[in-house]
């Protein structure tokens, strides 16, 4: 077999396996979301003898008074204002880690890898915000998501700012630009490779986010899209089909605009490797 012909034969092996290690999951979500209660409860992959499209998914978005407009709306606000919060911050984080190497900025970036490696704590958290009287509030858990997010966006704006030349900075100290007039006209239009990669990989993870709301913004006025699941898991009683008819429609909005720009995620990441 020549050399080209087991490069093809590679490729279409690890396609079907990424088929199969992906597509499978989709699948099983898509298939019992069509069925009716009885048949989802079996959770197999089976063709379903009765579909119900329309009825299952217009009971899961009309349930208890369509609480996922609510949510959803919840969690676009939360998204948007972290999203917001964590550029401002970890672009100016990661731009002066980078270009400093005194002691305080090497303590700041030490704690800044702690974060990446230390899990959150929750009970302390809680009685923080409690203290503050942020507790159970979309600002609170805006600030959360803020904190939890900084580590790594940190890093991804810091590896990228190797790549941007220190001779523009220096042409502009000539001048007469001040260092907040340096990073706000010329660095930061730089980065939006990196922000485009930071915008939409936190949309994602704060979109998505299941625990930390379930722990800093319980209640079903402050309900987020990902705890709506809940909804149709009981201690009496299981809907399954209503369960796998909300998944889709909480998946579909952060699924399109994974494909639609994981170019822009790919080229972002790959550009702040080139030199850190």
């Amino acid at each position: 077999m020549s050399r080209k012909r087991k490069t093809i034969l590679a490729d279409i092996i690890v396609v079907a396996i990424a088929l199969f290690v992906f597509g499978l999951p989709l699948y099983f979500l898509v298939i019992n979301s069509f069925k009716t209660d009885k048949e989802a409860r079996l959770l197999n992959i089976s063709w379903p003898d009765k579909f119900q499209i329309a009825e299952n998914f217009k009971q899961a978005f009309a349930n208890q008074d369509y609480l996922i407009i609510r949510a959803f709306f919840n969690s676009v606000i939360i998204t948007a204002f972290s999203v917001v919060g964590l550029i401002i911050v970890c672009s100016m984080a990661g731009y002066t880690i980078q270009r400093r190497n005194d002691k305080p900025v090497k303590i700041i970036n030490a704690v800044v890898l702690a974060g990446l490696m230390i899990p959150p704590s929750i009970l302390p958290t809680i009685w923080i915000m409690q203290s503050v009287g942020i507790y159970k509030t979309i600002p609170g858990m805006v600030i959360v998501e803020i904190a939890l997010g900084i580590p790594f966006t940190t890093m991804l704006f810091r590896g990228y700012m190797g790549t941007v030349p220190r001779e523009i900075e220096e042409a502009a100290m000539i001048d007469g630009c001040g260092k907040l007039r340096i990073f706000a006209s010329i660095i930061f239009p730089l980065l939006k490779p990196i922000t485009s990669t930071v915008t939409i990989l936190s949309a994602i993870n704060v979109f998505n986010d299941f625990v930390n709301p379930l722990y800093f913004l319980p209640g079903t006025k402050n309900a987020t899209i990902q705890l709506t699941l809940y909804n149709f898991m009981g201690k009496f009683s299981n809907k399954y089909n209503l369960l796998f008819a909300d998944i889709i429609l909480i998946t579909v909005p952060i699924l399109l605009l994974f494909i639609f720009f994981n170019k822009k995620i790919v080229d972002g990441m790959a550009a702040g490797s080139v030199k850190g």
